[in-house]
């Protein structure tokens, strides 16, 4: 028993579809995270009297339930209130919701790392509220807050596995597929 090659080969176009749909959910689920977490962090940096506690439980919500729990609720509760969405949708919809929770919480530290001496000095020189955001803290918190969001995009690449579980044929679906296959 060794490493035969020709094996590889004969199963690589099966695994490239693996990887193209964990390629595909992953790229539109952190695109939609980091809209989401650039978002929800300037709700709760400024504090928005009814909409920042909505963000903080979504942030508490999704960041404390089990994300299997969270993709299973959204593929096999919603049809029970009539809403059928797909295996590849309730990827994204639950990887977006539950990477968006963890970028909120990204974003809000980089942004709150900014000192209060900078955002002084925007309004000093004459900069309104949403100038010194767009000019001074986005810029420098999106800076700090970049190695933290990394690692959340990682985990939402690897988290694409559990996609296996509803039957979204990707990478981890498409390796398991094969071995059962081919003993």
């Amino acid at each position: 028993m060794g490493f035969d090659i020709g094996f590889l080969i004969k199963t690589f176009p099966y695994l490239m579809l693996g990887i193209k749909m964990t390629l595909l959910l992953s790229v539109i689920s952190l695109i939609m995270s980091l809209i989401i977490g650039v978002t929800g962090a300037l709700i709760r940096n400024r504090n928005v009297p009814i909409i920042s506690p909505i963000v903080q439980c979504y942030v508490e919500l999704f960041r404390n339930t089990p994300l299997l729990v969270q993709i299973f609720l959204i593929y096999f509760g919603l049809p029970s209130l009539g809403v059928t969405i797909s295996g590849p949708l309730t990827g994204i919809i639950a990887l977006s919701l539950w990477g968006g929770a963890y970028a909120i919480e990204n974003f809000r530290g980089g942004f709150n790392s900014v000192s209060q001496q900078l955002e002084e000095a925007g309004y000093s020189l004459g900069m309104n509220t949403y100038h010194v955001y767009r000019y001074i803290i986005i810029p420098i918190g999106f800076r700090v807050s970049f190695p933290s969001f990394s690692n959340t995009a990682m985990s939402v690449v690897k988290n694409t596995s559990y996609l296996a579980g509803i039957g979204v044929v990707e990478l981890t679906f498409t390796a398991l597929d094969t071995v059962a296959v081919t003993f």
